[in-house]
């Protein structure tokens, strides 16, 4: 049945269409026309009034990770459209599906410098999957469902649709689509291909299996565990392929690459065959690519053709969605036995584990107290920085979609925003962000939007008064010439935190934390528990730019 809907009902029911039960946002001139109508629907889409625009696109990049659905975030032409650019491009870098709607001038004010006016399209061009500005609303429903389309099918990502305000005021005829269904990409995936697959897999005496973020979006954590244990090769994962295998898992080695741990590293640099899932290859993971698992023919199975070859050159590959891969290769392979392999990696795990100071509270004791409280069943946000290395190397993340955080763009500023979306997304978790002292000032005014809704976010600073990881290359490439990176002044967290309306706790020793963790938990409001760590703390293991990953060394390495 057609009604007659102006367009800004049309944008809305277009997303009660996909299934959106929840957008985050913040309303200006041009885009009034929708939130009228999204006034009107309050009952059956829920919108997050956020401190910020980019607090908006964070927090629908975290509810989409979150959930793996589609985040949506709104936001007003000119600067509200610009505010939105770095939460686009955190998305785009890490793959993630959202739609961010934005409204424009009119059609007849549009390339005449009006107020407010900006080409957000053409801004956003290189960070989206696709974009769309719509001029006329006979195309905006059909514009709609091909941007929640194209950001869920094959390799997922951002599209924005920007909507002039004329087209939100006019009237047309709409009639309600149930959504075509989103297909795994299976069509490219050849016999042929497999088959080579197969036969390298049979071949290999020291297989090691890398995951990356691709396993996560196809949601396969299931198959790459069987596909492990059934080839009997080791693990490792980047960060955001964290929770494909448990960290608790006997083949599980850790981290890859510049902060990966000296077992991973070290057994890619061994191996003979490394089977690479869903993985992009990123300089952070490789560091010298040349010599890069130099000693191994290389397998990778991904969705995007585009990334074969791109960095790191491979032997061979399968192109399609990676569980279905897996799927079908699990049904074709026996078990293997490689226990002298595997016994090999064990003795790696012993003489090279992570090492801290258990003395004294710092960001490694933080992450494993958090860790062993939630039973690494919490969903960790992270800013970016020496705090998001901890939290990827201490937290033995269980499942998949636990651990949210900037890997491709490295945004600080990102991880309280994506909390917010998270907790929205999966309110029976626990979602804890962990944030430096550095990133937590970017946008902290997002606590606001936290106490505002009532949404109980855990913010966990660590506070070394310092920009941690640009410091530990100032120490360790810039002879300790440690320029604006001092951040030992006046702001006082806690009365931050408080003003806003949040219970706020500060820690300075190590038998504390876990006490008012717990209670934090219990409390199920929002928190901020700064706790105080040494300004000179450092990520180790970690690999020198330009270096080969088995390079890797820690502080005891610097003492010799």
């Amino acid at each position: 049945m057609k009604n007659t809907l102006t367009g800004a009902e049309i944008v809305i029911e277009c997303l009660k269409e996909q299934g959106v039960d929840t957008v985050f946002g913040y309303p200006g001139g041009t885009i009034l026309n929708i939130y009228d109508a999204l006034y009107k629907h309050q009952d059956e889409i829920t919108h997050i009034l956020t401190s910020h625009e980019q607090g908006a696109s964070h927090a629908a990049d975290g509810y989409a990770r979150a959930t793996g659905k589609v985040g949506v975030c709104l936001a007003t032409s000119g600067p509200g459209a610009t505010n939105l650019v770095t939460g686009i491009a955190t998305a785009f870098m890490d793959s993630v599906p959202m739609v961010a709607i934005t409204c424009n001038v009119a059609v007849n004010m549009l390339g005449r410098d009006s107020f407010q006016e900006i080409d957000i399209a053409g801004v956003t061009m290189p960070i989206t999957k696709y974009n769309f500005i719509v001029k006329d609303i006979t195309k905006l429903a059909d514009v709609m469902r091909r941007a929640f389309t194209i950001a869920q099918t094959g390799r997922p990502g951002p599209v924005l649709v920007d909507i002039t305000k004329d087209v939100t005021a006019n009237s047309y005829e709409y009639e309600s689509k149930v959504p075509d269904p989103i297909l795994r990409q299976e069509d490219t995936i050849t016999k042929e291909d497999i088959d080579v697959a197969l036969q390298m897999i049979r071949k290999s005496q020291k297989p090691f299996v890398f995951v990356g973020g691709g396993a996560v979006i196809s949601d396969a954590a299931e198959e790459v565990r069987a596909f492990a244990h059934k080839i009997q090769a080791p693990v490792a994962d980047s960060l955001m392929g964290k929770g494909v295998v448990d960290g608790r898992d006997e083949l599980y080695t850790g981290m890859v690459g510049m902060h990966g741990t000296k077992t991973s590293n070290l057994g890619i640099t061994e191996c003979d065959l490394l089977i690479v899932i869903g993985a992009r290859f990123s300089d952070r993971v490789t560091g010298n690519a040349a010599k890069f698992a130099s000693k191994a023919k290389i397998l990778q199975f991904d969705v995007d053709p585009a990334e074969i070859n791109k960095n790191v050159k491979t032997d061979a590959s399968v192109i399609g969605d990676v569980k279905t891969i897996l799927r079908k290769l699990n049904t074709m392979l026996d078990p293997m036995n490689h226990d002298e392999w595997l016994a090999h990696i064990d003795r790696l795990k012993e003489m090279y584990p992570l090492r801290y100071d258990k003395t004294v509270l710092s960001g490694p004791d933080i992450i494993e107290q958090i860790d062993e409280i939630t039973q690494g069943e919490a969903i960790i946000t992270t800013e970016v920085g020496q705090h998001q290395m901890w939290a990827a190397q201490y937290f033995k993340y269980r499942r998949p979609r636990s651990l949210i955080t900037s890997g491709g763009l490295g945004t600080m500023g990102y991880g309280l925003g994506a909390s917010l979306g998270a907790k929205m997304g999966c309110k029976d978790k626990v979602v804890i962000n962990v944030a430096g002292d550095g990133c937590f000032r970017m946008n902290m005014n997002e606590i606001a939007t936290a106490t505002r809704y009532n949404i109980p976010v855990i913010q966990v600073i660590l506070n070394n008064h310092v920009l941690g990881m640009v410091r530990q290359w100032q120490t360790l490439y810039y002879g300790k010439r440690y320029s604006h990176t001092v951040l030992n002044d006046q702001v006082d967290f806690v009365k931050v935190a408080e003003g806003m309306g949040a219970k706020a706790y500060r820690v300075t020793n190590k038998e504390d934390f876990g006490p008012i963790l717990k209670e934090a938990i219990e409390l199920n409001i929002p928190v901020v528990i700064e706790c105080q760590i040494n300004s000179d703390d450092k990520v180790f293991p970690m690999v020198s730019p330009g270096a080969a990953i088995e390079d890797a060394f820690d502080s005891e390495d610097l003492k010799i």
